[in-house]
């Protein structure tokens, strides 16, 4: 017991160290912010805030907006969101070098001046990757991770980092180290996540241009909570560590941008898919920003799909496709319905087994010396305990309980616990064959698709992970995916909200319901879907939802 707690103690003052740097952080932005404004007061600062991504990189190369300018205003912006919404956990004293050498600099590259944020997974030399573990504190990065050297090629200037869930499991965004981060546009909502301190920091105007990852939406649902845009590409055209993931997956991660809009993801996908990211990493495809496909007007055959018969949808969900529909049909696009099916099953054997693929041993591992598992204690226990003792258990349960399909998936995560599975357990390639067959069958170009949301309210996405279907299914297929608010929810949806059932009328539906409510004037999103490498075409299409 004196052992515990003198670790436990010792635990404790590293959170304690690290909350003071995070604080000190804060300070020094501050003072940057403070002492910019005297010795500028008569900058505009909320003209340059409200300049879009590719009008503030054209002023930014062709000198008319001072670099500093630029910086300074949004570090104090930055600031602001970050004491609403605690979604920086860290300043990168570097960049304010880096902004005086970037005046010098001969080369100017398409991000020349734009100040970028890195959510914490993502390493930047000299700086912690913490993923919300303590263990990982005082372990700063050796060097900058691919797509941050390459942002620094292009000019960009990374300058904050932003808070992530604990292991990256999950779409709120709270850990033991920094705590919870708030939803800007509603205190009491998430952001999402795993991205959530990028979506909060982008969705208050705190940065222009955020860097997340995406394992099973984690781009894609701090983008729809917080009313953003996002891309989650195809997981080997921008590549991504596996080094800070806790286990082998049976999806594909990607990295990717998030913006307030879609053209600013295109300016950065064109910054990245450059020469500097080909002769960085070898690995990555050299396939530069196809400009053509971006640009082009042709009339798209579009397949859509309210519901993956799995996650019910929210009246608000329902109604954001149906509008999006009549607005593409409206303007000469052709909407093809698509049968969705087995969204239960790839969840299951995709996603789920292949994360526990060797019995939770190396996620067990991941988590040993932790004092918070987050809302895993169950599993935790389960996975630890000796292999007799969870059959008895199960065998015990079955006759006394009827199991939904999600109630299934959970019964099925406990018994993976108990016993390592080989790679034939989840055959990614023949539901992807399937998949594509149809969209080829349909002669498709891209799909719309729901977006769960709006927002849920703090801690419900830990009770949740179910509804992670509408975005893990594009994970396992590995198909780029995009996200674009299109509507906000309204007092009928929340009328309508109250008839909410679900499809199987359990404990997971009834939790759903409750984490809806209440959210009138929340924005909602659809997603975006192209075929694999059609990274461009995804983006032409995100492109031409935002317009419409």
């Amino acid at each position: 017991l004196l052992l515990r707690w003198r670790r436990r103690r010792a635990l404790w003052r590293k959170v304690a160290e690290a909350q003071e740097r995070q604080e000190r952080s804060l300070v020094r932005m501050e003072a940057a912010a403070r002492r910019f404004r005297e010795q500028n007061p008569s900058v505009n600062v909320v003209s340059i805030l409200s300049l879009p991504l590719p009008e503030l990189s054209k002023k930014l190369r062709d000198g008319s907006l001072p670099l500093d300018h630029v910086f300074y205003a949004y570090v104090g912006k930055a600031l602001q969101i970050a004491t609403e919404t605690n979604c920086i956990t860290e300043f990168l004293q570097e960049s304010e070098t880096q902004l005086r050498k970037a005046k010098q600099m001969g080369k100017q590259g398409l991000l020349y001046g734009v100040p970028v944020s890195i959510k914490d997974s993502i390493d930047c030399q000299g700086h912690d990757s913490t993923l919300g573990f303590i263990k990982n504190l005082n372990k700063p990065a050796a060097e900058d991770s691919v797509v941050v050297q390459v942002l620094r090629r292009q000019g960009a200037i990374p300058f904050v980092k932003t808070n992530v869930p604990q292991s990256l499991i999950s779409y709120d965004c709270k850990n033991l180290i920094f705590g919870q981060t708030c939803n800007p546009l509603l205190y009491t909502r998430s952001p999402g996540g795993s991205s959530g301190g990028e979506g909060a920091l982008v969705g208050g105007g705190g940065s222009i241009l955020g860097i997340g990852t995406d394992v099973g939406g984690s781009l894609r649902f701090p983008a729809a909570f917080c009313g953003i845009c996002a891309l989650k590409p195809t997981g080997n055209r921008l590549r991504y560590s596996m080094n800070a993931l806790l286990w082998s997956l049976a999806v594909a991660a990607a990295v990717g941008p998030m913006a307030k809009d879609v053209e600013s993801l295109a300016l950065c996908l064109r910054a990245l898919l450059s020469e500097d990211m080909f002769s960085l990493d070898s690995t990555v495809p050299p396939l530069p920003f196809n400009e053509e496909v971006y640009s082009s007007t042709k009339p798209l055959r579009i397949g859509y799909y309210e519901t993956d018969f799995f996650t019910m949808p929210s009246p608000a969900m329902r109604r954001a496709v149906r509008e999006t529909k009549q607005l593409l049909e409206e303007a000469g696009h052709t909407l093809v319905p698509f049968e969705l099916t087995n969204v239960d099953y790839v969840i299951f054997n995709f996603c789920v087994r292949g994360m526990f693929a060797d019995g939770g041993t190396s996620f067990v591992k991941k988590f040993k010396g932790e004092m918070e598992k987050g809302g895993m204690g169950l599993f935790f226990w389960l996975a630890k305990s000796p292999h007799w003792l969870k059959t008895v258990l199960s065998w015990i349960s079955k006759p006394f309980v009827s199991w939904t399909p999600k109630e299934s998936i959970s019964r099925q995560l406990w018994d993976s616990t108990s016993t390592p599975l080989t790679t034939s357990a989840f055959p990614p390639q023949d539901f992807c064959h399937q998949f594509i067959a149809q969209w080829r069958k349909l002669n498709l170009d891209v799909m719309l698709c729901p977006m769960l949301g709006p927002a849920l309210g703090i801690g419900y996405p830990g009770k949740l992970s179910v509804a992670v279907s509408y975005t893990m299914l594009y994970n396992a297929l590995d198909f780029p995916a995009g996200v674009v608010p299109v509507t906000l929810v309204t007092d009928e949806d929340e009328e309508e909200l109250k008839s909410y059932k679900g499809y199987y009328r359990d404990w997971w539906d009834r939790t759903l319901v409750k984490a809806f409510r209440g959210s009138v004037g929340m924005p909602v999103a659809v997603q975006c879907v192209a075929l694999p490498w059609q990274e461009e075409l995804c983006l032409r299409f995100m492109k031409e939802v935002e317009t419409l």
